[in-house]
């Protein structure tokens, strides 16, 4: 077992975790806040980013300059479907997306989101232990390693596996302060 494959695998794990909850929104604007939408355009399904220029305009308003305007209403509609809660106002070809301030209604179904994301991560890291464990036990089995080393194996792959859910933990932990934070 080689636990550099291991780690690097579970911080790609963390990493995609980490670029969900940019999605999330804060009091702030944030044109990673739009990052995950998809919107559809020329009959597939386009990261918003790749339509149109995402600009911060203000800490509560963000712009979208949008290059083809025939997609304006269906930017704006991926936009009211999300779970941001952010109503867009178009004038043509640039989309505002004034950010409202957070309702405490608003925070904890946030948190509740932040919460989800957390778990899914916990999720793949789950998965590549157990498959970290299982190419371990068909190495056992086919006799490339003794039982001694399936088990020593075994236990520091639950080390690193509790490492990385307590570093989920901390995020979602700092990602719902940050939230909450009014």
């Amino acid at each position: 077992m080689d636990s550099n494959t291991l780690r690097s695998r579970m911080d790609k794990a963390i990493s995609h975790f980490e670029k969900e909850l940019l999605s999330v929104r804060t009091a702030r604007a944030s044109s990673t806040m739009l990052d995950n939408l998809m919107v559809e355009a020329y009959g597939t399904k386009t990261p918003i980013n790749q339509l149109g220029n995402i600009n911060v305009s203000d800490p509560n308003t963000l712009t979208i300059q949008v290059w083809d305007t025939s997609l304006l209403k269906y930017i704006e509609n991926s936009i009211i479907k999300s779970n941001l809660g952010i109503n867009p106002q178009s004038d043509g070809s640039l989309i505002r997306l004034p950010i409202p301030k957070l309702s405490e209604e608003r925070r904890f179904e946030l948190s509740k989101i932040v919460s989800k994301y957390g778990e899914n991560a916990k999720i793949s890291i789950r998965n590549i232990r157990r498959d970290t464990l299982d190419d371990l036990k068909f190495d056992e089995k086919e006799k490339i390693i003794s039982q001694d080393e399936l088990k020593k194996n075994s236990s520091e792959i639950q080390q690193i596996t509790d490492e990385f859910i307590k570093n989920i933990d901390s995020i979602v932990l700092i990602k719902q302060k940050e939230i909450t934070q009014v």
